[in-house]
Order: C-alpha cells, then structure tokens, then sequence
C-alpha cells in the first residue's frame, strides 16, 4: 500500500477528535512555515495572523466575525498546542464512548464560541482590563475544556489511571483545570484563562441539560448538517416502478423483526459493559470490550 494510500485510509478510519487534532496541527505548521518564511525575507507576518484571531474589540469582530471559530485552530507555541491536543485525544476518548462523533463538534464549536464571548465581555466590563491595549484570544482550549468537562460531567466517578499519579476520579482532573484556570486569572493570560472557563461552564451546562433531555446544541448541529449538505453531490432520482412479488412484505417484515433483535442485543451489550465501567472503572474492561464500546459510539 502506497504511504499516501495509508494516510487516506488512517484519515477514513480516525475518530472524529483524531480529525481535529489532525486540522489544528495541519494548520499550525502552516502559519509557523510562513512565519519562517516571512522571517528569511524580512517580510511582515501579523497582517495573515490579525484577519483570523478573536479581537477583544466589539468593533474589531463586526468586521470579522468568522473569527469567533477560528481563532480557536490558531495556537502561539508548541507547549500550548501539545497541551490543548493531549487533552482533546484524552477526553475525546472517552467522550465518543457515550456520545455521537456530532455531538463532540457541537461541544467542541460551542465551547469556542462561548470562550470567545466570555472573554469579550470581560475585557469591555471589568475594571481589571480598562487600561489593555490592543488585545486578541487564540487557541482551542475553551473547546477543549467543553469536552472535557462535559464528559466529566456525564462520567464524574469513572477512575481513569493517570501516570505517577494512579486512579483518580474523572471529575477530579477537570475541576482540578477548572480551579488552575481561575487563580491564574491576575498572573498572566487573564483573556485565556477566562476564556477556558467559558468552555468549561458550556461543557457543563451542555450535559447537564442532556440529562434532563434538552439538546441545547442541536441548533449548530442542523446549521453543520446544512452546510455540510452544500458539498455533497446531488443524488440522481431513480425512476419509480411498482413491481408485485408474492411474499415479499412478508420477507421484509422478518428482514426487519431481525434488524431490530441485533439493535436490541448490541445495546444490552453496552449498557452491561457501562455498568462495568461504573462498578469497577474503565479499566477492568478487556481489549474485546473496549473495542466494541469504541465501536458502538463511533456508529452512533
């Protein structure tokens, strides 16, 4: 198989938080690539960096408001984007064990989009901030915070086997983020700490309000699923022929009675691995079911 063969098929095959942390990495190498290059030539760089970054202006932001997304794929250096990236695979993981792979993007986006306006309302209210020259937010954290605290959340006393550390409560690793984000406030990175916090409160409010049955993210679900539509190719309509078979509703009434039964005995088989997982922790599962829980929420 060819390298480019593989990497499509590794591409095909990746969870949908693999995708991002693929498109986050992708675009970081290519902004310091033109950094570099803008560097040899003595050429100036920040006019690409300014058209993309959130600005704490609300003037600034009428002129670009796709900022509010993707300042969240841009990231300053390389501790702060390995950072963002271990805790988005780590999260993500368990996150599409219960949780379509849509459901994570709509976490992940709304989670950006509320860090954003978190920060611009904490710049132009608080005191703290009215001397703060020019100012701008870049970086996925406040998403993924949602993700993690929104999975946290949902899965509060699963212990998960930290390095060093030992089993630890899920809940424990991200209020321990939480509380680092909030005392770091007046040290330095106000804009970002307070914009993981925005993230984070998303995160929760998104799964809590799951729990009582409201989707709170359903509408950015449909406006992905609409734009997403734009680029799929329009499907030719067959031409409509009635054909009379004998015993055909028959044999579709037991194609579907069997259909059902396999939905039915997949779903007793993850809720019996989930209650596993609650009594003893995710890592009493054996490889088989870990690889059929992975699976069951990919297909989800």
């Amino acid at each position: 198989m060819k390298a480019s063969d593989k990497f499509r098929y590794r591409m095909q095959t990746a969870t949908v938080s693999e995708k991002l942390i693929a498109i986050n990495v992708l675009v970081f190498i290519l902004f310091f690539l033109f950094r570099t290059i803008a560097f040899l030539f003595q050429i100036p760089s920040n006019f690409l960096l300014e058209w993309f970054v959130f600005p704490k202006d609300p003037g600034d932001f009428l002129f670009k408001p796709w900022s509010i997304i993707t300042y969240g794929f841009l990231h300053s250096g390389i501790w702060h984007i390995l950072s963002n990236m271990l805790i988005l695979y780590f999260s993500g993981m368990f996150f599409l064990n219960y949780f379509s792979a849509k459901r994570l993007l709509n976490y992940y986006f709304l989670g950006i989009i509320m860090g954003a306006i978190l920060y611009m309302l904490s710049y132009n209210l608080f005191p703290a901030f009215e001397a703060t020259g020019k100012s701008y937010l870049i970086g996925a954290s406040a998403g993924v915070m949602a993700v993690l605290v929104g999975i946290a959340t949902h899965i509060p006393n699963m212990r998960v086997r930290l390095l060093i550390i030992g089993n630890i409560k899920f809940w424990w690793i991200a209020a321990f983020l939480v509380v680092l984000d909030i005392i770091q406030i007046p040290m330095g990175n106000a804009g970002g700490h307070i914009a993981h916090l925005g993230g984070a409160g998303l995160g929760y409010l998104y799964t809590t309000q799951l729990q009582k049955g409201n989707d709170i993210g359903k509408w950015f679900e449909n406006i992905m699923d609409a734009f997403a539509s734009m680029f799929k190719p329009k499907e030719k309509k067959a031409s409509m022929k009635t054909v009379y078979r004998k015993g055909k509703a028959a044999k579709s009434s037991t194609s579907y009675s069997k259909s059902s039964l396999d939905k039915n005995e997949k779903q007793k088989r993850v809720d019996a691995i989930l209650d596993k997982i609650s009594k003893s922790g995710y890592d009493s599962l054996t490889k088989a079911e870990k690889d059929f829980l992975f699976q069951a929420g990919k297909e989800d």
